[in-house]
Protein backbone atom coordinates (compact mmCIF):
# COMPACT_ATOMS: atom_id res chain seq x y z
CA UNK A 1 0.00 0.00 0.00
CA UNK A 2 2.93 2.33 0.67
CA UNK A 3 4.17 1.91 -2.91
CA UNK A 4 0.71 2.66 -4.28
CA UNK A 5 0.39 5.71 -2.01
CA UNK A 6 3.86 6.99 -2.93
CA UNK A 7 3.31 6.60 -6.67
CA UNK A 8 -0.12 8.22 -6.39
CA UNK A 9 1.33 11.27 -4.66
CA UNK A 10 4.10 11.53 -7.27
CA UNK A 11 1.51 11.31 -10.06
CA UNK A 12 -0.28 14.38 -8.69
CA UNK A 13 2.76 16.38 -9.83
CA UNK A 14 3.08 14.72 -13.27
CA UNK A 15 2.33 18.00 -15.08
CA UNK A 16 5.18 19.73 -13.25
CA UNK A 17 8.96 19.25 -13.27
CA UNK A 18 8.96 17.83 -9.73
CA UNK A 19 11.73 15.17 -9.49
CA UNK A 20 12.28 15.31 -13.27
CA UNK A 21 15.58 15.77 -15.03
CA UNK A 22 16.18 16.91 -18.60
CA UNK A 23 17.64 14.70 -21.30
CA UNK A 24 18.50 15.83 -24.83
CA UNK A 25 17.57 13.40 -27.58
CA UNK A 26 18.70 13.48 -31.19
CA UNK A 27 16.93 11.27 -33.73
CA UNK A 28 16.98 11.08 -37.50
CA UNK A 29 13.76 10.94 -39.50
CA UNK A 30 12.82 11.16 -43.15
CA UNK A 31 13.32 14.68 -44.46
CA UNK A 32 9.76 14.79 -45.82
CA UNK A 33 8.05 13.64 -42.61
CA UNK A 34 4.74 15.31 -41.81
CA UNK A 35 4.55 17.44 -38.69
CA UNK A 36 1.80 15.23 -37.22
CA UNK A 37 3.96 12.13 -37.74
CA UNK A 38 6.99 13.85 -36.23
CA UNK A 39 4.93 14.75 -33.18
CA UNK A 40 3.86 11.12 -32.76
CA UNK A 41 7.41 9.84 -33.30
CA UNK A 42 8.91 12.09 -30.62
CA UNK A 43 5.86 11.68 -28.36
CA UNK A 44 4.86 15.34 -28.27
CA UNK A 45 1.12 15.83 -28.53
CA UNK A 46 -0.16 18.71 -30.60
CA UNK A 47 3.30 19.58 -31.92
CA UNK A 48 3.17 23.17 -33.14
CA UNK A 49 5.89 24.80 -35.19
CA UNK A 50 6.86 28.20 -33.75
CA UNK A 51 8.98 29.25 -36.70
CA UNK A 52 10.63 27.96 -39.86
CA UNK A 53 14.04 29.49 -40.43
CA UNK A 54 16.49 28.32 -43.11
CA UNK A 55 14.91 24.87 -43.26
CA UNK A 56 14.98 24.41 -39.49
CA UNK A 57 11.63 24.03 -37.76
CA UNK A 58 11.53 25.32 -34.20
CA UNK A 59 9.01 23.94 -31.73
CA UNK A 60 8.69 24.02 -27.97
CA UNK A 61 11.57 22.02 -26.58
CA UNK A 62 13.43 21.32 -29.80
CA UNK A 63 14.20 21.69 -33.49
CA UNK A 64 13.86 19.68 -36.70
CA UNK A 65 16.23 20.17 -39.63
CA UNK A 66 14.29 19.49 -42.84
CA UNK A 67 17.52 19.11 -44.86
CA UNK A 68 19.13 16.41 -42.72
CA UNK A 69 16.05 14.95 -41.00
CA UNK A 70 17.62 15.36 -37.57
CA UNK A 71 15.31 16.23 -34.70
CA UNK A 72 16.90 17.48 -31.49
CA UNK A 73 14.58 17.85 -28.54
CA UNK A 74 14.49 17.83 -24.76
CA UNK A 75 12.46 15.45 -22.62
CA UNK A 76 11.93 15.59 -18.89
CA UNK A 77 11.97 12.23 -17.16
CA UNK A 78 11.45 10.91 -13.67
CA UNK A 79 14.24 8.82 -12.16
CA UNK A 80 13.98 5.21 -13.39
CA UNK A 81 12.79 3.76 -10.07
CA UNK A 82 10.10 6.41 -9.64
CA UNK A 83 9.03 5.94 -13.28
CA UNK A 84 8.61 2.19 -12.67
CA UNK A 85 6.51 2.88 -9.56
CA UNK A 86 4.21 5.30 -11.37
CA UNK A 87 3.90 2.83 -14.25
CA UNK A 88 2.69 0.18 -11.79
CA UNK A 89 0.13 2.69 -10.50
CA UNK A 90 -1.30 3.46 -13.95
CA UNK A 91 -1.00 -0.01 -15.50
CA UNK A 92 -3.52 -1.03 -18.15
CA UNK A 93 -4.72 -4.39 -19.39
CA UNK A 94 -1.87 -4.35 -21.94
CA UNK A 95 0.70 -4.75 -19.16
CA UNK A 96 1.72 -8.34 -18.44
CA UNK A 97 1.06 -8.12 -14.70
CA UNK A 98 -2.17 -6.10 -14.79
CA UNK A 99 -3.93 -8.84 -12.83
CA UNK A 100 -1.81 -7.89 -9.80
CA UNK A 101 -3.34 -4.40 -9.92
CA UNK A 102 -6.80 -5.95 -10.05
CA UNK A 103 -5.93 -8.20 -7.12
CA UNK A 104 -4.60 -5.24 -5.13
CA UNK A 105 -7.71 -3.17 -5.88
CA UNK A 106 -10.00 -6.03 -4.84
CA UNK A 107 -7.94 -6.51 -1.67
CA UNK A 108 -8.38 -2.85 -0.76
CA UNK A 109 -12.12 -3.15 -1.39
CA UNK A 110 -12.17 -6.25 0.83
CA UNK A 111 -10.43 -4.31 3.63
CA UNK A 112 -12.95 -1.49 3.31
CA UNK A 113 -15.99 -3.77 3.44
CA UNK A 114 -14.76 -6.09 6.20
CA UNK A 115 -13.86 -3.14 8.42
CA UNK A 116 -17.59 -2.73 9.11
CA UNK A 117 -17.48 -5.99 11.08
CA UNK A 118 -14.55 -5.00 13.29
CA UNK A 119 -16.83 -3.55 15.97
CA UNK A 120 -20.24 -4.56 17.23
CA UNK A 121 -23.08 -2.58 15.65
CA UNK A 122 -24.59 -0.29 18.24
CA UNK A 123 -21.33 0.22 20.13
CA UNK A 124 -19.98 3.73 20.59
CA UNK A 125 -16.93 3.18 18.39
CA UNK A 126 -19.10 1.71 15.62
CA UNK A 127 -21.27 4.84 15.66
CA UNK A 128 -18.17 7.05 15.41
CA UNK A 129 -17.00 4.92 12.51
CA UNK A 130 -20.31 5.50 10.73
CA UNK A 131 -19.79 9.25 11.09
CA UNK A 132 -16.39 8.86 9.40
CA UNK A 133 -18.02 6.80 6.64
CA UNK A 134 -20.65 9.49 6.12
CA UNK A 135 -17.95 12.19 6.13
CA UNK A 136 -15.95 10.21 3.57
CA UNK A 137 -18.97 9.84 1.30
CA UNK A 138 -19.74 13.57 1.53
CA UNK A 139 -16.09 14.51 0.89
CA UNK A 140 -15.95 12.16 -2.12
CA UNK A 141 -19.13 13.66 -3.58
CA UNK A 142 -17.74 17.17 -3.11
CA UNK A 143 -14.48 16.17 -4.85
CA UNK A 144 -16.38 14.59 -7.75
CA UNK A 145 -18.91 17.36 -8.23
CA UNK A 146 -16.63 20.38 -7.78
Amino acid sequence: MAVYAFSGIIMIFRDTDFLKSERIIEKTFATDIKIEDLGKAIKKRDLKIDKDENGILYFKGGTFDKKTGIATYTVKELPKLVEKLTHIHKASNKDPLFFLNIFFGLSLLFFVLTSFWMFLPGSEIFKKGMYFVLGGIVLTLIMILV
